[in-house]
């Protein structure tokens, strides 16, 4: 296990596929979403069709991710799910459907995530040990009832969302604007994260990068940066 080079006293975490993770494998659609998608047909399409057609309802969001409501957030993910339609016709989605699916996805964003299980002891060792601790994560307004229910607020000194801040990682807004809440130096700080591009833009700030692979087709750490397959490793990392 490679090691941090710095002694940390502070610690930014991102949600997916690092605290939390989505039971059907797959952030926008839920088990119930696929049904509706007609997953059989889905996975049967070449990957390189339903690559582009995540990147082009994904590039949906970037211009317009300033907001703070439940109902802008469902009519964007209206936009999104219709876009991904579109662009599938062999799926035979309906307008009913895609509300559905929206639906679920902001009023029901429970069903999108799931705890893992070494999460919350993880956290409360590193609160023990006098860590300061921060999120720094792409999300929408309607994560926060989700977060409530899992208890995971009261872990945090510092929240750091992509909505709130009007842009996604690896914008170095998001960054710092992590870094200004917390107030320690970015180099006795670390960040958790599952994607390589997000840690390499942090570490252009000085903050130390960690990549965790607990994500089917993690991306491949880097020489000498550290990496855990789960969370509960940080502890030994640290």
């Amino acid at each position: 296990m490679e090691k941090l080079s710095q002694p940390v006293k502070g610690i930014f975490f991102d949600l997916g596929w690092t605290l939390l993770y989505p039971p059907s494998g797959d952030w926008e659609f839920t088990e119930p979403a696929k049904k509706l998608f007609n997953w059989e047909v889905y996975s049967s399409l070449p990957r390189e069709r339903v690559a582009a057609a995540r990147k082009t309802a994904n590039d949906y969001f970037p211009p317009r991710h300033k907001l703070s409501t439940l109902e802008e957030e469902y009519q964007q993910m209206l936009h999104y799910y219709s876009i991904f339609a579109g662009e599938l016709p062999e799926l035979g989605v309906t307008r009913q459907d895609i509300e559905t699916v929206a639906g679920e996805k902001v009023y029901q964003s429970r069903h999108t995530f799931e705890l893992f299980e070494d999460s919350i002891p993880t956290l409360e060792a590193l609160k023990a040990k006098g860590y300061k601790l921060g999120v720094i994560s792409d999300t929408w307004p309607s994560i926060l009832p989700v977060l409530d229910e899992f208890g995971l607020p009261p872990y945090f000194d510092t929240l750091t969302y992509s909505f709130q801040v009007g842009c996604f990682k690896p914008d170095p807004r998001m960054f710092q604007d992590a870094l200004d809440k917390l107030g320690l130096p970015p180099q006795e700080c670390v960040f958790v994260d599952d994607t390589l591009k997000n840690l390499e833009g942090i570490s252009a700030l000085g903050v130390q990068p960690v990549l965790i692979t607990a994500k089917p087709e993690a991306d491949t750490c880097p020489p000498g940066m550290a990496s855990i397959e789960k969370i509960s490793q940080l502890l030994e990392l640290l």
